[in-house]
C-alpha cells in the first residue's frame, strides 16, 4: 500500500482504554489505513520513537466560534492536541441572527463570556441570518482544528423577539418562530440545542442574558423541537435550586425529559460527587442519556497585572491601572503610593464576580503560578515567608517578573479527590475549557496537556491510556463523532505523537493580537511532537505548519461519513 504519512515507531495508545502497543501508523488521505508494522515508506515520515501515538483530543465545551473568523489556528486549543472543538455552548451563538440583529446578540457574549464587542465587530464580517446560513459562511473559512456546531438560546431568542428577550417571557407566536429556527439548526447540521440558567452569565448592564428570560416551559418547547428535527444534545448551565425539595423536583423532571426526547443531555460535573453520580446513576437507571464534563483543576480567574486584578474595581486603584504599565511600575515602587494602594486593597469590601470574573481575594486559595503545573505557593504563603502583607506580596512578584507574573483563584474551592472520583464514572468525560471566551481572564485550554503532565505524570491519579480515552472516544461517543477518537484503521486521522515525559503547558503570557489590538492569554505546550488533523500535519514542535484542512462538522453528515468509512 501507498501511504501519505507513515508514523513509525512509536507506542500507540488508541483511545479506548487498551494498554498502549508498539505499531506503526499508516495514512492515507484523511484516513487511518494500517495500524501495525509498516515495512514500506510514506511520502512523509514522523519517527515516534519515545513518543505515544494518539488520537486528537476532542473539547467538548468551547466557545471558539466567533474566533473562527480571525484566528484560523484554534489558539490556544490547537497548542494542546485539540483538533475537533465542540462550540455553541451555554446558549451562546451569533446566529441565527441579522446584521443588523449584532448588537442584541453580542451583549450576551460581552459580560458572560468576556468577548468585547469592538473586537467582534472589526472580526466577523456578518453575513447570514439564520443557522444554515451562518454554517455555510464558517465553511468558508480556513480551519486548523475541525468544529461541531451547537445553536444558542439566548440567540434564537434574540433573532425572534428583538429587544423583549432581555425582559419578556415568551408568547405564542415567539414560540412557534424559535422552535422552527432550532429546527431548522438541527436540520442544517447542529449538534444540540443550548442554554444557561444560572446567575453568573449576565448582560454589560448587569442584567440577565437573553435565555434566562425564559420560562421553563419554553425550554421543553424548544428541547422537543430538536428532538421532532433529529436529536442530538441539550448542554445546560443552571443554578440548582437551594431548597432540597425543589431541586429533587427538578432533577426528576431532567430525568424525563430527556428519556422522553432522547437528546443527551450535558451538565457541569463539578463540585460533590455525593451529590453527581447519583444523579447520572438515576438518570441511566431511567433510560436517560446524560453526560457530565469535570474540568480536571477547577475554573478560575488568572490575574495579573497586564490583564485584570480584583483591585481594579476599587477607587484607589482605578486611576493607577488606566496607566501603561511603564507608568503603574514607577509609581509601584513609590513607598507612598504602595502603601495608600495596599491599604486600600486590605480593607475593601469587594462585590462579588460574576463568569470568570476576579472574586474577592482570597490569599489562601490565590495560587502564584510559579510553574505551569501544580504544586503552586498561595499568596498567603509566600507573604509569611517574606514576612509581608498579601497585597505587597503580589505587588512585589508582579514587579520582579516584570508584570508577567498570574495569580490563579479558583471560583469556588477546588480539591482534587472529587475529581478524581468523578472521572472514574462511566458517563463522565474531561472538558469545559472555554476556550475561546475569557480571553484575557484566564486560559484553559491547556486543561488536556494539564492532565497529562500533572494528573497521570506527576500524581499518578490516571493511567496514560484513561487519560487519553476520557479526551478522545468518551466524548466522541458522546457526541456522536462518528469516526473520530480511536487510533483504528478506516478512523479519521486526526492524530497526536506526544512525549509522556515532557508533554504539558508552557508558561502563559499576554499577547495583543485580537482585532483592534485587544489583549489575550496565550498559552502553549510543550512535549507535542506532531498533530494531525484529517491526515495533515497542523502543529510540528510547536509551530503551526500553516496548513487548515479543519472541517465545520455536520451532525447528520458525519453520521453518514462514518458508515461511508
Amino acid at each position: 500500500m501507498k501511504y501519505d504519512l507513515v508514523i513509525r515507531n512509536g507506542l500507540v495508545i488508541d483511545g479506548s482504554g487498551r494498554d498502549a502497543h508498539r505499531a506503526d501508523v499508516g495514512v492515507v488521505g484523511d484516513r487511518i489505513a494500517t495500524v501495525g508494522r509498516i515495512s514500506g515508506r510514506g511520502e512523509a515520515e514522523i519517527d515516534a520513537e519515545g513518543h505515544v501515538v494518539t488520537p486528537g483530543f476532542i473539547d467538548c465545551h468551547t466557545h471558539l466560534d466567533p474566533q473562527m473568523f480571525w484566528d484560523h489556528e484554534g489558539a490556544n486549543s490547537c497548542w494542546h492536541g485539540v483538533t475537533s472543538a465542540v462550540t455553541g455552548n451555554c446558549g451562546f451563538t451569533i446566529a441565527p441572527g441579522t446584521v443588523e440583529q449584532r448588537e442584541l446578540l453580542v451583549r450576551n457574549l460581552e459580560r458572560a463570556e468576556d468577548m468585547s464587542a469592538s473586537v467582534l465587530a472589526a472580526g466577523i464580517d456578518w453575513t447570514w441570518s439564520d443557522f444554515g446560513e451562518y454554517l455555510q459562511a464558517l465553511d468558508t473559512l480556513p480551519k486548523g482544528i475541525n468544529y461541531a456546531l451547537q445553536v444558542g438560546h439566548s440567540a434564537v431568542r434574540c433573532h425572534v423577539m428583538g429587544e423583549r428577550a432581555f425582559t419578556d417571557e415568551a408568547g405564542e407566536d415567539d414560540l412557534e418562530r424559535m422552535s422552527a429556527h432550532v429546527r431548522q439548526a438541527v436540520q442544517s447540521g447542529a449538534w444540540g440545542f443550548t442554554t444557561s440558567r444560572t446567575i453568573h452569565h449576565q448582560t454589560p448592564d448587569g442584567g440577565p442574558v437573553a435565555s434566562r428570560l425564559a420560562a421553563w416551559e419554553e425550554v421543553e418547547r424548544l428541547l422537543r423541537a430538536a428532538a421532532s428535527a433529529g436529536g442530538g444534545m441539550y448542554q445546560y448551565v443552571e443554578d440548582r435550586p437551594a431548597d432540597p425539595d425543589e431541586a429533587a423536583r427538578h432533577e426528576a423532571a431532567l430525568i424525563e425529559l430527556a428519556a422522553e426526547t432522547g437528546l443527551t443531555f450535558v451538565l457541569a460535573a463539578m463540585g460533590n460527587p455525593d451529590r453527581i453520580l447519583p444523579f447520572l446513576d438515576s438518570a441511566a437507571a431511567r433510560g436517560a442519556r446524560f453526560v457530565g464534563v469535570t474540568h480536571p483543576r477547577g475554573i478560575a480567574n488568572w490575574a495579573s497585572f497586564q490583564t485584570c486584578l480584583p483591585f481594579d474595581g476599587l477607587p484607589e486603584w482605578k486611576e493607577l491601572r488606566t496607566l501603561p504599565l511603564e507608568q503603574q511600575r514607577a509609581l509601584l515602587r513609590k513607598p507612598e503610593v504602595r502603601e495608600r494602594l495596599v491599604a486600600a486593597a486590605l480593607g475593601a469590601s469587594y462585590a462579588e464576580g460574576t463568569g470568570a470574573e476576579a472574586r474577592p481575594p482570597d490569599y489562601e486559595r490565590m495560587q502564584v503560578l510559579a510553574s505551569p503545573v501544580p504544586p503552586h505557593p498561595t499568596v498567603g504563603e509566600i507573604a509569611r515567608a517574606r514576612g509581608v502583607d498579601p497585597v505587597t506580596a503580589i505587588i512585589d512578584l508582579a514587579l520582579e517578573a516584570d508584570f508577567e507574573q498570574f495569580f490563579v483563584q479558583t471560583l469556588a474551592p477546588f480539591a482534587a479527590e472529587q475529581v478524581d472520583r468523578l472521572l472514574a464514572h462511566p458517563q463522565v468525560v474531561l472538558g469545559f475549557s472555554d476556550s475561546g471566551a475569557h480571553v484575557s481572564q484566564m486560559s484553559d485550554a491547556s486543561i488536556t496537556t494539564h492532565v497529562l503532565a500533572h494528573m497521570v505524570r506527576e500524581r499518578a491519579a490516571l493511567s496514560l491510556e484513561e487519560a487519553v480515552r476520557l479526551m478522545t472516544s468518551a466524548p466522541a461517543r458522546a457526541w456522536g463523532l462518528h469516526g473520530r477518537g480511536l487510533v483504528r484503521e478506516g478512523s479519521i486521522a486526526d492524530l497526536n505523537v506526544i512525549d509522556p515525559a515532557t508533554v504539558g503547558p508552557a508558561m502563559p503570557h499576554v499577547v495583543d493580537d485580537l482585532p483592534t489590538g485587544a489583549r489575550r492569554i496565550e498559552q502553549r505546550s510543550t512535549g507535542i511532537l506532531a498533530t494531525l488533523v484529517s491526515g495533515t500535519v497542523t502543529v510540528e514542535k510547536g509551530q503551526h505548519t500553516g496548513r487548515f484542512p479543519g472541517q465545520v462538522l455536520r451532525r447528520d453528515r458525519e453520521a453518514a461519513a462514518a458508515i461511508r468509512g
